[in-house]
């Protein structure tokens, strides 16, 4: 890296610390965790992408696509199930939520079953965001390294405190309005990638004289994920419905920025900008580690720089060793500006559990003093033991991206199986629930320990299944004689066109797919 590069770098970071800065004046609970749920619907879905579709995902998804044994356009088959899972959040999941007015998503499930649900689930939040923040941030401590020269312990520094800093300071704004810079800061980069790789390539027509043809399948409808064959179509589709309902709208980090919409017609603009937007920024990573890895693959000096264990490490020696000077230095920001947004959204959402939680077992609340300087310290606190797991974030799958998503399954199911039991089955006592809840994901972590053949996205679908079944079942013994609050108001947010218009994009979507591989060997 060049003067410039580290000068773009060190600008960047400044600015961030100057927005936490800006929006550093908030006067409650709802200022700080919900933005005063002032923020726009552009803004909100910008941010919601930029989490989800982070630094892992440009740095990963590539190197699944273009190094990853086994890897490939197959990554394309993780999006086919988003709009539906969309239809779920829209019906009544997220509306509900929204209506009830809470900071914690937790907090609904307190009200409608009992305070030990609501403790439950929200350890649960805690234990798998906690780890699966430390495998991101560990991920993006391995590019600080090869780009810029750094240790491991100065580029965790690097990225920890910086991002510790504003996100505490300016809370949901400027967490939001972080996250919205570095999604379009995060899709250039991937633009430029691309384009530096096609010149690299000589074209598109090398790259299609060159590829291996297996990378270019996109949906797998040979197999159905039982025998450790990985993303078949019915696992992606059943598994990943569960997923992305569950990530988007039980897992606070996500579903933060629903609660924070002005209005539940806010809330359906962002979801839905949202399900249309995710493929096509999928599809330039995608697209950029096909180009990529063909270069890699067809020049030996570049391909030994890359350790064989580790694909996560192609897009950066491609940055370091194909693109000049300042351009590095953008592409460098990019990566770091993804990496803070995930980070800051789950420390601001942990933060937000945490004092909601402590906030429940006081006799009397905080004052809004109060609330905010413990909100900042539960915020460091949560930052440093995520940067303290980062240093021993182990391997778990081929690339980072699929360790993310494989934590995440073990309680995906359970959580939302948990909710969608809250909102719709009112038979279902609080302690049933509980049942239910710790049955689904102690099968899952089953799965996990025995080594069993199952793709692990199905645990997505085996774990809400579970879930649902046996807090059914136990309702029998414990059957839900409260009143209170049980009888939450349910707010749908969908119509039918809107169901069937997202419901055909998810078709379209598996059309597009199943037909790269013939169009791309066409053009051969």
């Amino acid at each position: 890296m060049t003067t410039l590069d580290y000068a773009i770098v060190a600008i960047y970071l400044v600015s961030l610390l100057g927005l936490g800065v800006f929006f550093r004046s908030q006067k409650n609970s709802k200022d700080y965790f919900l933005g005063g749920r002032t923020l726009g619907w552009p803004a909100l879905a910008l941010s919601v992408m930029a989490t989800q579709l982070s630094a892992i995902s440009f740095i990963s998804a590539p190197a699944f696509v273009g190094l990853r044994e086994g890897g490939g356009l197959i990554w394309l088959s993780y999006e086919l199930a988003l709009p539906l899972a969309v239809i779920i959040m829209l019906w009544r999941l997220l509306p509900t939520l929204h209506a009830a007015g809470v900071v914690s998503v937790y907090d609904y499930l307190e009200r409608r079953f009992t305070r030990s649900t609501r403790l439950l689930i929200s350890f649960v939040f805690q234990l798998s965001r906690s780890f699966a923040t430390a495998i991101m941030i560990y991920a993006i401590s391995l590019i600080l390294q090869g780009t810029m020269g750094l240790s491991q312990w100065h580029s965790l520094v690097a990225i920890g405190v910086i991002t510790l800093v504003y996100s505490a300071m300016g809370g949901m704004k400027a967490v939001v309005y972080g996250d919205a810079i570095q999604m379009a800061l995060i899709v250039m980069g991937a633009g430029l990638c691309l384009w530096a790789g096609l010149d690299a390539a000589g074209g598109w027509a090398n790259v299609f004289a060159n590829v291996d043809g297996e990378r270019l399948m996109a949906v797998n409808t040979e197999s159905a994920g039982l025998t450790h064959s990985d993303f078949g179509l019915l696992p992606m589709i059943f598994g990943g419905v569960i997923l992305y309902a569950s990530y988007y709208g039980c897992d606070q980090s996500e579903a933060q920025r629903s609660l924070s919409a002005q209005s539940v017609g806010d809330l359906r603009k962002m979801l839905l900008t949202v399900a249309f937007c995710r493929f096509p920024i999928t599809l330039l990573y995608c697209l950029a580690g096909l180009v990529i890895g063909t270069v890699v693959m067809s020049t030996p000096a570049i391909r030994a720089q890359i350790p064989v264990e580790s694909p996560d490490w192609m897009i950066p020696i491609f940055i370091v060793n194909y693109l000049p000077a300042g351009i590095v230095g953008l592409l460098l920001v990019a990566i770091m500006g993804a990496a803070m947004s995930s980070l800051s959204s789950a420390i601001n959402s942990l933060s937000a559990v945490t004092v909601e939680d402590i906030q429940r077992l006081r006799k009397t609340p905080f004052s809004n003093t109060e609330y905010l300087r413990n909100a900042k310290i539960a915020g460091v606190g949560w930052g440093l033991v995520t940067l303290i797991l980062s240093f021993y974030a182990g391997d778990i799958a081929p690339t980072v991206i699929e360790a993310i998503n494989k934590i995440g399954s073990v309680f995906y199911g359970p959580v939302l199986a948990t909710f969608i039991a809250g909102i719709h089955l009112t038979r279902i006592s609080g302690k049933a629930a509980n049942i239910g809840l710790i049955t689904g994901v102690l099968v899952n972590v089953a799965f996990w320990l025995s080594g069993s053949p199952i793709f692990w996205f199905w645990w997505n679908l085996i774990g809400f299944v579970v879930t649902l079944g046996v807090g059914v079942i136990a309702s029998q013994r414990f059957p839900n004689d409260t009143d209170g609050e049980n009888n939450l108001t349910s707010v749908i947010g969908i119509n039918r066109t809107t169901a069937l218009l997202l419901a055909s994009w998810s078709v379209v979507l598996c059309v597009i797919c199943l037909f790269v591989p013939d169009a791309v060997l066409s053009l051969r």
